[in-house]
């Protein structure tokens, strides 16, 4: 009887954590996304695969880390040149429709330079403890899924370009104007340590991470 109680709670917490998890990925209506999403189209592509590499891919990135991404430009607590304009009109409702319709879209294979791999993986995947970097996998998994309720974002396939632009301006200290920004606060202080070959390799070896 007390085995079958566990068993029960167990199903309970696990279906808990189920919903919570759908909640935070799938919080808007796709389909009202993507009827906005044109105006999205020029820089990420219109299923949210970009064709310019300084342009980040959305395609399968979690719902909830684009709705907050947004929400962050609005507010002017993430710069950027292009992009408070472009959030300008968005309402909350808007920001998770487009978060989710992005989520929903499957993302493209990214491919990587082989003679670059190598030390990319041993970044990614061990760190390197003598200069205080922790492996990125521990954040951002194995196959660089990311996690949304931690608001860890996909990696996997993104563009190196991109990858590599945003680890330097974390290394330039730069951070969300948030209190609460403390992922961001976590990444700097990462990235602080990292030289730009070792950027260009960790960058290069999530672009691929889908081929490898």
């Amino acid at each position: 009887m007390l085995i079958l109680k566990v068993e029960t709670m167990m199903k309970k917490v696990l279906l808990i954590i189920s919903l919570i998890f759908m909640g935070s990925v799938l919080a808007g209506d796709a389909d009202l996304g993507k009827a906005k999403s044109g105006m999205c189209a020029a820089c990420h592509g219109a299923d949210g695969n970009s064709v310019n590499p300084i342009w980040p891919s959305l395609a399968g990135q979690h719902a909830s880390f684009i709705a907050r991404q947004l929400s962050l430009f609005k507010s002017g607590e993430r710069k950027g040149t292009v992009m408070p304009g472009m959030v300008a009109g968005l309402n909350a409702e808007d920001m998770d429709n487009l978060g989710s319709y992005f989520a929903s879209q499957k993302a493209k294979i990214g491919s990587a330079d082989e003679n670059l791999m190598v030390a990319g993986k041993a970044l990614y995947q061990g760190g390197d403890s003598k200069m205080k970097i922790p492996a990125c996998m521990a954040c951002h998994g194995v196959t660089g899924q990311g996690n949304p309720l931690s608001g860890y974002p996909v990696l996997a396939g993104q563009h190196s370009a991109y990858v590599e632009q945003r680890l330097k301006a974390y290394r330039a200290g730069e951070v969300v104007a948030n209190e609460d920004d403390t992922n961001g606060k976590v990444m700097a202080g990462v990235a602080q340590y990292l030289t730009d070959d070792q950027i260009k390799a960790l960058a290069n070896y999530v672009q691929g991470l889908y081929s490898e």
